[in-house]
Protein backbone atom coordinates (compact mmCIF):
# COMPACT_ATOMS: atom_id res chain seq x y z
CA UNK A 1 0.00 0.00 0.00
CA UNK A 2 2.81 2.45 0.91
CA UNK A 3 4.66 1.48 -2.27
CA UNK A 4 1.59 2.34 -4.36
CA UNK A 5 1.15 5.63 -2.46
CA UNK A 6 4.77 6.53 -3.24
CA UNK A 7 4.24 5.68 -6.94
CA UNK A 8 1.13 7.84 -6.97
CA UNK A 9 3.00 10.74 -5.37
CA UNK A 10 5.86 10.59 -7.87
CA UNK A 11 3.50 10.22 -10.84
CA UNK A 12 1.38 13.18 -9.75
CA UNK A 13 4.49 15.24 -8.96
CA UNK A 14 5.76 14.65 -12.50
CA UNK A 15 2.35 15.43 -14.03
CA UNK A 16 2.05 18.60 -11.94
CA UNK A 17 5.56 19.68 -12.85
CA UNK A 18 5.36 19.20 -16.60
CA UNK A 19 1.80 20.26 -17.38
CA UNK A 20 0.98 23.87 -18.17
CA UNK A 21 -2.50 25.29 -18.55
CA UNK A 22 -4.34 23.87 -15.57
CA UNK A 23 -6.54 20.85 -15.11
CA UNK A 24 -8.09 20.71 -18.56
CA UNK A 25 -4.67 20.64 -20.15
CA UNK A 26 -3.75 17.80 -17.77
CA UNK A 27 -6.59 15.55 -18.92
CA UNK A 28 -4.68 14.15 -21.90
CA UNK A 29 -1.62 13.47 -19.77
CA UNK A 30 -3.73 11.93 -17.00
CA UNK A 31 -5.45 9.65 -19.48
CA UNK A 32 -2.16 8.54 -21.03
CA UNK A 33 -0.61 7.91 -17.63
CA UNK A 34 -3.60 6.21 -15.94
CA UNK A 35 -5.15 4.18 -18.75
CA UNK A 36 -2.47 3.51 -21.34
CA UNK A 37 0.85 3.52 -19.47
CA UNK A 38 0.06 2.27 -15.96
CA UNK A 39 -3.33 0.61 -16.52
CA UNK A 40 -4.72 1.95 -13.25
CA UNK A 41 -8.08 2.80 -14.85
CA UNK A 42 -10.14 1.50 -17.76
CA UNK A 43 -11.21 4.06 -20.38
CA UNK A 44 -14.83 4.09 -19.17
CA UNK A 45 -13.70 4.53 -15.59
CA UNK A 46 -11.42 7.39 -16.66
CA UNK A 47 -14.38 9.15 -18.29
CA UNK A 48 -16.35 8.68 -15.07
CA UNK A 49 -13.43 10.08 -13.07
CA UNK A 50 -13.28 13.18 -15.28
CA UNK A 51 -17.04 13.66 -14.93
CA UNK A 52 -16.81 13.37 -11.13
CA UNK A 53 -13.72 15.59 -10.92
CA UNK A 54 -15.40 18.21 -13.11
CA UNK A 55 -18.70 18.21 -11.26
CA UNK A 56 -17.30 18.45 -7.74
CA UNK A 57 -16.01 21.73 -6.31
CA UNK A 58 -12.33 22.43 -6.81
CA UNK A 59 -9.78 22.19 -9.59
CA UNK A 60 -10.19 19.19 -11.87
CA UNK A 61 -6.54 18.12 -11.54
CA UNK A 62 -6.71 18.01 -7.75
CA UNK A 63 -10.06 16.19 -7.77
CA UNK A 64 -8.74 13.65 -10.29
CA UNK A 65 -5.56 13.12 -8.26
CA UNK A 66 -7.57 12.61 -5.09
CA UNK A 67 -9.91 10.17 -6.84
CA UNK A 68 -7.20 7.99 -8.35
CA UNK A 69 -5.13 8.16 -5.17
CA UNK A 70 -8.04 6.99 -3.03
CA UNK A 71 -9.00 4.27 -5.49
CA UNK A 72 -5.48 2.83 -5.64
CA UNK A 73 -4.16 3.36 -2.09
CA UNK A 74 -6.92 4.64 0.18
CA UNK A 75 -6.58 7.79 2.28
CA UNK A 76 -2.76 7.87 2.15
CA UNK A 77 -2.84 7.54 -1.64
CA UNK A 78 -5.40 10.36 -1.93
CA UNK A 79 -3.33 12.61 0.34
CA UNK A 80 -0.02 11.96 -1.42
CA UNK A 81 -1.53 12.20 -4.91
CA UNK A 82 -3.12 15.53 -4.06
CA UNK A 83 0.12 16.84 -2.56
CA UNK A 84 2.11 15.58 -5.55
CA UNK A 85 -0.03 17.41 -8.08
CA UNK A 86 -0.14 20.62 -5.98
CA UNK A 87 3.50 21.01 -4.91
CA UNK A 88 4.98 21.95 -8.33
CA UNK A 89 2.38 24.64 -8.99
CA UNK A 90 2.76 26.06 -5.50
CA UNK A 91 6.56 26.22 -5.72
CA UNK A 92 6.54 27.74 -9.22
CA UNK A 93 3.89 30.35 -8.40
CA UNK A 94 5.65 31.23 -5.15
CA UNK A 95 8.97 31.70 -6.97
CA UNK A 96 7.30 33.81 -9.66
CA UNK A 97 5.56 35.96 -7.04
CA UNK A 98 8.90 36.87 -5.52
CA UNK A 99 10.09 38.33 -8.81
CA UNK A 100 6.76 38.98 -10.54
CA UNK A 101 7.40 42.45 -11.95
CA UNK A 102 10.90 41.65 -13.13
CA UNK A 103 9.72 38.29 -14.46
CA UNK A 104 6.98 39.73 -16.68
CA UNK A 105 9.22 42.43 -18.12
CA UNK A 106 11.56 39.85 -19.69
CA UNK A 107 10.72 39.67 -23.39
CA UNK A 108 11.69 36.01 -23.62
CA UNK A 109 9.22 35.12 -20.85
CA UNK A 110 6.40 37.02 -22.58
CA UNK A 111 7.01 35.08 -25.80
CA UNK A 112 7.25 31.80 -23.89
CA UNK A 113 3.80 32.42 -22.39
CA UNK A 114 2.38 33.12 -25.84
CA UNK A 115 3.74 29.79 -27.05
CA UNK A 116 2.42 27.98 -23.98
CA UNK A 117 -1.09 29.35 -24.67
CA UNK A 118 -1.13 27.65 -28.08
CA UNK A 119 0.09 24.40 -26.53
CA UNK A 120 -2.62 24.54 -23.86
CA UNK A 121 -5.34 24.93 -26.49
CA UNK A 122 -3.97 21.89 -28.30
CA UNK A 123 -3.82 19.83 -25.08
CA UNK A 124 -7.42 20.66 -24.16
CA UNK A 125 -8.63 19.96 -27.71
CA UNK A 126 -6.78 16.63 -27.96
CA UNK A 127 -8.12 15.53 -24.55
CA UNK A 128 -11.64 16.34 -25.72
CA UNK A 129 -11.19 14.38 -28.94
CA UNK A 130 -9.79 11.34 -27.06
CA UNK A 131 -12.69 11.39 -24.62
CA UNK A 132 -15.17 11.79 -27.47
CA UNK A 133 -13.70 8.76 -29.27
CA UNK A 134 -13.93 6.57 -26.18
CA UNK A 135 -17.50 7.64 -25.39
CA UNK A 136 -20.05 4.86 -26.03
CA UNK A 137 -21.80 5.33 -29.39
CA UNK A 138 -25.45 5.96 -28.57
CA UNK A 139 -28.19 8.28 -29.75
CA UNK A 140 -28.42 9.87 -26.29
CA UNK A 141 -24.70 10.73 -26.24
CA UNK A 142 -24.83 12.20 -29.75
CA UNK A 143 -27.90 14.30 -28.90
CA UNK A 144 -26.32 15.65 -25.71
CA UNK A 145 -23.00 16.45 -27.42
CA UNK A 146 -24.80 18.13 -30.33
CA UNK A 147 -27.10 20.16 -28.07
CA UNK A 148 -24.25 21.34 -25.84
CA UNK A 149 -22.09 22.18 -28.87
CA UNK A 150 -24.88 24.18 -30.51
CA UNK A 151 -25.65 26.02 -27.26
CA UNK A 152 -21.98 26.87 -26.73
CA UNK A 153 -21.62 28.20 -30.27
CA UNK A 154 -24.89 30.15 -30.14
CA UNK A 155 -24.12 31.65 -26.72
CA UNK A 156 -20.63 32.64 -27.87
CA UNK A 157 -21.94 34.26 -31.07
CA UNK A 158 -24.64 36.22 -29.22
CA UNK A 159 -22.37 37.05 -26.25
CA UNK A 160 -24.66 35.33 -23.75
CA UNK A 161 -22.93 34.63 -20.45
CA UNK A 162 -23.63 31.00 -19.51
CA UNK A 163 -21.42 29.16 -17.04
CA UNK A 164 -20.05 25.73 -17.90
CA UNK A 165 -21.33 24.61 -14.50
CA UNK A 166 -24.87 24.94 -15.86
CA UNK A 167 -24.00 22.73 -18.85
CA UNK A 168 -22.76 20.07 -16.44
CA UNK A 169 -25.79 20.33 -14.15
CA UNK A 170 -28.31 20.31 -17.01
CA UNK A 171 -26.64 17.34 -18.75
CA UNK A 172 -26.47 15.46 -15.44
CA UNK A 173 -30.17 16.13 -14.79
CA UNK A 174 -31.07 14.99 -18.33
CA UNK A 175 -29.04 11.80 -17.82
CA UNK A 176 -30.79 11.05 -14.51
CA UNK A 177 -34.19 11.79 -16.10
CA UNK A 178 -33.51 9.40 -19.03
CA UNK A 179 -32.32 6.73 -16.59
CA UNK A 180 -35.50 7.07 -14.50
CA UNK A 181 -37.73 7.00 -17.58
CA UNK A 182 -36.03 3.82 -18.83
CA UNK A 183 -36.28 2.22 -15.41
CA UNK A 184 -39.98 3.02 -15.03
CA UNK A 185 -40.78 1.86 -18.58
CA UNK A 186 -38.78 -1.33 -17.95
CA UNK A 187 -40.87 -2.08 -14.85
CA UNK A 188 -44.12 -1.48 -16.74
CA UNK A 189 -42.98 -3.81 -19.53
CA UNK A 190 -42.01 -6.43 -16.93
CA UNK A 191 -45.44 -6.23 -15.25
CA UNK A 192 -47.25 -7.03 -18.51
Amino acid sequence: MKSMAAKLFLTMLRIGLFTFGGGYAMIALLEHEFTEKKGWLEKDEFLDMVAIAESTPGPIAINAATYIGYKKAGFLGALLSTLGVCIPSFVIIYAISLFFDAFLSVTLVAYAFKGIRVCVIYLIFSAGIKMLKSLPKSVFNYVVIGAVGLCMIAFSLFAVSFSTVFYILICGAVGVFIYLVRRVSGRKAGEK
